[in-house]
């Protein structure tokens, strides 16, 4: 089981700069939404964006992470942020 801070530290160390909410949908530790602001999606299409966010939580997705449902935005289009 992981923690919603652990990934949340995890993404955000993956794309400096971003802005990671983590929910746990279920209150099992294994199954979260996960919505990133990174300036760094800017230019890129929902699954590179997604890839990115793989990268930076690693091996943890399938194994700890059992399902991630996933939200991927830049600042201008999460309103300014």
């Amino acid at each position: 089981m992981f923690s919603v801070d652990k990934i949340k530290e995890l993404v955000e160390q993956g794309l400096p700069g971003a802005q990671a909410t983590v929910r746990d949908t279920t209150g099992t530790n294994d199954h979260f939404e996960l919505q990133v602001i990174a300036s760094a999606f800017e230019g890129k299409g929902p699954i590179e964006r997604h890839r990115m966010v793989y990268a930076a939580l690693g091996a943890l997705v399938g194994a700890e992470i059992h399902a991630l449902s996933l939200r991927t935005v830049t600042p201008a289009e999460a309103g300014g942020k």
